[in-house]
């Protein structure tokens, strides 16, 4: 997704938000597969 800063406010720092959102993204990604990981784990030891 592009989004057109160049109209944003002057004391916004994009750079950083967009930073901080493929942060959060890449955080979500990993706990999904840590989540599923653990559901695997306990449908196969705990069953």
């Amino acid at each position: 997704m592009s989004v057109d800063t160049s109209g944003g406010h002057k004391d916004m720092d994009y750079a950083q938000h967009k930073a901080t959102y493929a942060g959060f993204i890449k955080g979500t990604q990993i706990g999904i597969v840590l989540l599923v990981l653990l559901l695997i784990w306990m449908a196969v030891f705990l069953t």
